[in-house]
């Protein structure tokens, strides 16, 4: 039987599991660090669902919804670092995207605490609007 205890006193595991999460984990200030002076070496994507997406989200990421993920990996470029984000840690979608772009040889990495840490310390937000409120409005003004 598992016991929590005995993986616990396992010391160099435990080392292991914090150094990986250090190093495949980002956080919202380290982010913005790197969206202000090297952006260009970033692909940033947004996991969630649509609705969210167009509501707010990170300055210069993609939306590609997480079931569909597969489909779109040639929107990204290899060579750059991809960060993956989704609502909150709570959201195993990001952690699930980010190993299938690695099992593709994409080097990525997850957002730490998701968009609702990135929205806490107020950083920059981008708001889109939608397609369906688009053409609504086109057929508004004509």
């Amino acid at each position: 039987m598992f016991f929590h205890e005995d993986i616990t006193k396992d010391l160099s595991r435990a080392k292991k599991f914090f150094e990986d999460i250090i190093s495949y984990t980002i956080g919202p200030f380290s982010l913005d660090e790197m969206i202000t002076h090297r952006i260009n070496t970033l692909n940033i994507v947004d996991v969630r669902d649509y609705n969210n997406y167009i509501e707010g989200h990170i300055p210069y990421a993609v939306h590609i919804p997480y079931k569909e993920a597969k489909e779109h990996l040639d929107m990204l470029d290899k060579d750059k670092i991809t960060i993956v984000y989704t609502y909150s840690d709570s959201c195993p979608r990001a952690y699930k995207t980010a190993l299938e772009l690695i099992e593709k040889h994409y080097p990525a990495v997850v957002l730490r605490g998701g968009f609702k840490e990135w929205k806490k310390f107020e950083f920059d937000i981008i708001k889109s609007e939608s397609a369906d409120y688009k053409e609504s409005n086109k057929d508004n003004n004509n």
